[in-house]
């Protein structure tokens, strides 16, 4: 499944038009956890955390990739270096070098942080991904986290028709933005249909005017979907509700742009360990 549609733009430079993140600007530049990476656009598995190494280059670095899932081919734009791409999907990740002694494989990997995903999984073979909106992203997120085949979660929003906007932008609701959770997850443990009747679960998807107290258009209930399958299944769930007697007033958008919100949102209950106010699991399926 190609993520491209939720790239920024930003990050669509790099991964389609083959442009190159700043020196040290990158998120996985220095970061030294166990784990696996994966492709942003199409969520297969590339690197492993453990042929990471600091390289001094202001990239990340590795001095191997998973067998059979990174291409390398000579780089037209000057003929002399070689460019690595994600084998199943083409996205540019960055650059090859050979020889310069750094490790014993003598290999570098020069990768831009904004072309891939970092997971814990330390065996992970392929993911997807699913936008959500429920409310109030810190609950919705607390909850989607304990979720088991869940490998990355991140909140933000999505379907506004603004470019770089802040939580207090979206408070205004002048963006029209929802606050959403990018789910990243393992299709071998989980599946859509799985996570997506979790959802249903763990917010009140009848309430037309918000989630709990919080009242407005970020907070009501959506589903950003990929591709029709994505779209067929939710709208199977949908109907189920309905048999089952609900009234489900769950939007199903296209998925749009995914603006990571600040940092301070980001695993917000468990970092302040505190528990959420208006999410809770609720067995229905």
């Amino acid at each position: 499944m190609l993520k491209t549609v939720s790239l920024t733009p930003v990050a669509k430079n790099i991964i389609c038009e083959k442009h190159t993140e700043y020196p040290n600007a990158g998120v996985y530049t220095t970061l030294e956890s166990s784990g696996s990476y994966l492709c942003r656009q199409c969520g297969i598995a590339l690197f492993r955390a453990k042929h990471k190494f600091h390289s001094g280059c202001g990239w990340p670095s590795f001095d191997n990739s998973i067998p059979n899932t990174v291409l390398e081919l000579p780089d037209d734009s000057d003929g002399r270096r070689v460019e690595i791409l994600c084998q199943r999907c083409n996205a540019h990740l960055g650059h090859i070098f050979h020889g310069e002694q750094m490790t014993a494989l003598n290999t570098r990997h020069c990768v831009n942080s904004l072309a891939l995903d970092f997971v814990s999984s330390v065996d992970v073979v392929d993911s997807e991904e699913i936008i959500l909106g429920a409310g109030c992203f810190w609950g919705v997120e607390y909850l989607l986290q304990n979720l088991i085949g869940v490998l990355k979660t991140e909140v933000g929003y999505s379907g506004g028709v603004t470019h770089n906007s802040t939580y207090k932008d979206i408070c205004g609701q002048m963006t029209h933005h929802v606050e959403v959770i990018r789910i990243v997850y393992d299709p071998s443990v989980i599946s859509y249909e799985q996570v997506i009747k979790y959802f249903f679960e763990i917010h009140d998807f009848t309430q037309i005017d918000g989630q709990g107290p919080d009242l407005g258009e970020q907070y009501l209930s959506t589903i950003f979907y990929y591709n029709l399958e994505q779209y067929q299944i939710a709208q199977q769930i949908i109907e189920q509700l309905e048999q089952l007697g609900y009234n489900p007033i769950t939007s199903l958008r296209k998925a749009t742009v995914f603006w990571l919100a600040e940092d301070y949102h980001q695993s917000y209950y468990t970092n302040n360990r505190e528990q959420p106010y208006c999410h809770r699991h609720k067995k229905i399926f």
